[in-house]
């Protein structure tokens, strides 16, 4: 990419900055040559597809929609790609529901290639809706080549939302225990929340039923519900977005501190 963002510093200072001129700094970021052209393709090429074979064969209009999911790491898994693709998601045990992760859900939905779904691949809305979230995750990978813990930060402001309040969610919306087990699934958002809540990494390890009471509960001690739906408006989003920032922000000077402190000891002795 040629345009990259512009931070003029780490933590809650950078952040607020990046707020303040975000829409002008996507705005340029969305004429970057590279940007232009994977979309240009993937708007020109996507309805001449037929199955979901003819989607995963094709390395440039996979790569676009998988990055639109933030799934983009994934794109050399084709036959499971190929799997979530062609079962759908309204099939009883099909795999996108099996892989505890709501975004596998999202892609496969997006396309409709599963039995008894509609196609959506040759309508320009649904299609156009991809290229618009390939361009805000091209953006936060941008962001992220700079600072990590803002694209986690940016990426959590417009997922949270999706994992609270689905569009295709029933009136009453998800279960709480349904929101944490899809944050769990996702490795940013669960990165997010375990710094925000001041969870150690090693949260990990354990069973993923374990993991969601200890999430719930902490949720409870430091923000005053586990039910993230309490916390949806964009003002809430901003302030979890702030604790976030500032708490790994306070981490990094720790561990900075801590290899100091070691590099010392070791000179010393």
């Amino acid at each position: 990419m040629s345009f990259e963002p512009i931070l003029l510093s780490t933590g809650i200072t950078g952040w607020t900055f990046l707020q303040s001129t975000y829409d002008d700094q996507f705005e340029n970021f969305k004429n970057d040559t590279v940007l232009k052209r994977e979309n240009d393709y993937f708007t020109e090429n996507i309805g001449n597809v037929s199955s979901a074979e003819d989607l995963v064969k094709d390395r440039r209009l996979l790569g676009v929609a998988l990055k639109a999911f933030g799934l983009e790491d994934q794109i050399d898994y084709k036959a499971m790609i190929q799997k979530v693709l062609e079962e759908g998601t309204t099939a009883d045990g099909n795999l996108a529901s099996k892989l505890d992760d709501s975004r596998w859900v999202d892609f496969s939905k997006a396309f409709g290639f599963g039995g008894g779904e509609t196609r959506t691949n040759t309508d320009p809305v649904a299609m156009a809706a991809i290229v618009a979230d390939n361009e805000a995750q091209s953006f936060e990978i941008a962001v992220g080549e700079q600072d990590e813990t803002m694209r986690i930060a940016l990426y959590a402001l417009r997922e949270l939302q999706q994992v609270i309040l689905p569009d295709d969610a029933e009136e009453d919306g998800p279960t709480v225990n349904a929101q944490w087990y899809n944050i769990i699934g996702q490795p940013q958002l669960s990165k997010m929340m375990q710094v925000t809540l001041n969870l150690p990494e090693s949260m990990n390890l354990i069973d993923v039923d374990q993991q969601v009471r200890v999430y719930k509960e902490a949720a409870q001690r430091l923000l005053g519900t586990d039910d993230l739906s309490s916390l949806s408006s964009e003002e809430d989003m901003n302030k979890l977005a702030i604790t976030y920032l500032a708490r790994a922000e306070v981490a990094a000077i720790g561990n900075s501190y801590s290899s100091s402190a070691a590099a010392l000891s070791l000179l010393q002795a």
